[in-house]
């Protein structure tokens, strides 16, 4: 007999914690979720704003854990930027507003490749997470930028400038009534990508409250890394 999914939903997955060690000598705490088949593609997920709740745990990014190795072959790994708690536990060091985490995206990237061994690696970000996407997720290896609700605070014209001759693909999923950036507003910063997709997202909010639109996140995120895996399921 089938059950609904619903936000506690844990579906079969390899899961373990990991350590990544940066080069300024600190330890961050994660964990990363595999398919029990071999992966597709793979998601490195950049948290939220640590001083407002932002976590390894913020809830479209656990719900991928949770879901996206078993529905759609996608390993998922997630990790606290420095000085950033959740259940799993603290990374070590202190908020460095966006700066000292260049060297936890950095890590956590080389992490992937060399430890993990993970292939077809695309970096999400979410909030303070894209700012960090955009400015430090250029290894070459990576394939493309997905950005959940960007800011672009602290984001600088060098660094858009970098992706526009870069050409990776970028898409932003902006919602419609995003308190930071509204999608009109977002098309015209990154306008000057020429690569970079603005997908503006009906009735939602920065914070994605809400299974409808996890379901939303998850189905677009899809559409960019594995679209054979669609549609997802409602129930299992």
């Amino acid at each position: 007999m089938s059950e609904l999914i619903r936000p506690s939903t844990v579906l079969p997955a390899n899961r373990r914690p990991i350590t990544i060690n940066t080069v300024d000598g600190l330890k961050l705490i994660g964990e990363v979720a595999t398919p029990l088949q071999p992966a597709v593609a793979s998601l490195l997920c950049l948290h939220p704003l640590p001083t407002h709740g932002g976590m390894m745990d913020s809830h479209i990014f656990k719900k991928a854990a949770n879901r996206l190795p078993a529905l759609a072959k996608i390993a998922v790994l997630r990790f606290n930027t420095r000085g950033t708690e959740s259940e799993a536990g603290k990374s070590e060091g202190e908020f460095g507003n966006g700066q000292t985490e260049k060297f936890d995206v950095e890590a956590a990237i080389e992490y992937a490749f060399a430890e993990l061994k993970l292939e077809n690696l695309w970096v999400i970000g979410w909030s303070f997470g894209t700012e960090l996407a955009l400015a430090y997720a250029k290894d070459p290896r990576i394939k493309g930028l997905i950005l959940l609700s960007p800011p672009l605070h602290r984001t600088s014209e060098l660094e858009l400038s970098f992706w526009a001759k870069d050409g990776r693909p970028i898409i932003a999923l902006v919602p419609e009534f995003d308190e930071f950036l509204k999608p009109d507003e977002a098309r015209s910063k990154f306008a000057i990508i020429p690569q970079a997709k603005v997908l503006g997202i009906d009735g939602a909010k920065h914070l994605w409250v809400g299974e409808p639109y996890v379901y939303i996140a998850l189905t677009e995120i899809l559409k960019i890394i594995n679209p054979v895996a669609l549609p997802l399921p409602l129930e299992i």
